[in-house]
């Protein structure tokens, strides 16, 4: 009895290893399918980058967006809403579009939302590089 139930443990380990193992090929096959789909960036620029509190969830911004807790955005007081820019912070490399007017951190040129600022890891303000879509 107990040499069928070690049995059927190892399968079941094994199996779990495999759906795991499988789980992440399809992942990392999405990724770069993603990453190849996306338009390419134009320019290479840096500016100084505040990152949004909380405090900006719930709110509507002056594109008419309502952040909430996932909302990827960035607020530029001179681009036109739904202008795409990818910001590369250290590792990071993120594709977003302006939702909104801003920054409202002193010598910041742009703000990113709460959530966009957790994908980048970025904390107070600072120096990000930035391009823009060539797709709109």
């Amino acid at each position: 009895m107990r040499r069928a139930l070690a049995q059927r443990q190892v399968i079941l380990a094994a199996v779990t290893l495999l759906a795991i193992t499988v789980s992440f090929a399809v992942t990392a096959q999405h990724d770069r399918k993603a990453a190849a789909a996306l338009p390419r960036p134009v320019g290479s620029y840096s500016a100084l980058v505040a990152a949004s509190g909380p405090g900006a969830i719930g709110k509507k911004t002056a594109c008419g967006i309502v952040v909430s807790p996932r909302t990827l955005g960035i607020s530029s007081p001179v681009l036109s809403c739904g202008t795409r820019l990818y910001l590369n912070y250290g590792t990071r490399h993120v594709l977003a579009p302006v939702v909104g007017r801003g920054p409202e951190a002193t010598g910041a040129e742009f703000a990113v939302t709460p959530a966009l600022a957790r994908r980048l890891r970025l904390t107070g303000v600072k120096r990000v590089r930035w391009s823009y879509s060539a797709e709109g």
